[in-house]
């Protein structure tokens, strides 16, 4: 483990093995932190939430392995008993914000200035383009693509792209789903499933029922959707 000297780690957290604090960061108490995790200069781990009325005393945060947390990222502890969480394997890159009762998945990328307002849920192998924002309570469906400067108000299905001010889905994330490995007959499908839904001139809940799929990838699509 390897802590800078001028960085602040406060009584009651709990760093795994290999983790590396650098200067300035600030890591506050109520924080769990698994193993060979990275965490930049000036970023703030661990602060009370940022709410008006006062919910309880605040939580905690909890973080798996692998994960880098680059310059100025602020994650804050939940309200309640409800913690934030992060998986492993994700990179916040310079100026994210995870506010409390986040929950992020493993193998996410959060571009740089992204803000995920609190409760919002953030499944496995998102990516974020930089500058996007998440309103509360939202959730980002896994493999989807949120693209930079997308403001986001409702839920993001799994495996797509969705930009815009409004964000709005546009396509599915095809280039997301080749990088994770995901079989070309499942992205065949999940497409065929995309455009049935999205891209039929009928009533959108009329195209869902009529949506059968026995691939375990478009399977999560059409359950979400429903």
């Amino acid at each position: 483990m390897k802590i800078h000297p001028t960085a602040i780690v406060e009584s009651g957290v709990e760093l795994g093995p290999d983790c590396e604090i650098g200067p300035y960061a600030v890591i506050l108490g109520g924080v769990r932190m698994g193993a060979r995790n990275r965490v930049h200069a000036f970023a703030v781990i661990g602060d009370v939430p940022q709410v008006r009325k006062r919910e309880g005393d605040p939580s905690r945060v909890e973080i798996g392995d692998d994960n880098v947390f680059r310059e100025h990222v602020t994650v804050h502890r939940g309200t309640r008993d409800t913690p934030t969480r992060i998986g492993s394997k994700c990179l916040f890159m310079a100026g994210c914000h995870v506010a409390h009762d986040v929950s992020v998945g493993s193998n996410v990328i959060v571009a740089n200035a992204v803000q995920l307002a609190g409760h919002v849920a953030v499944e496995d192998f998102v990516t974020f383009g930089g500058l996007a924002g998440v309103a509360q309570f939202v959730r980002i469906g896994e493999s989807a693509f949120v693209a930079a400067g997308a403001m986001v108000e409702r839920d993001v299905p799994p495996f797509c792209i969705a930009g815009g001010d409004r964000a709005r889905v546009r396509a599915v994330n095809r280039v997301g789903l080749e990088r994770r490995g995901v079989p070309r007959e499942s992205i065949a499908e999940i497409e065929r499933v995309f455009r049935a839904v999205f891209l039929r001139k009928i009533p959108r809940a009329e195209a869902l029922a009529a949506v059968e799929t026995s691939d375990p990838f478009a399977a999560r699509l059409v359950a979400a959707l429903r």
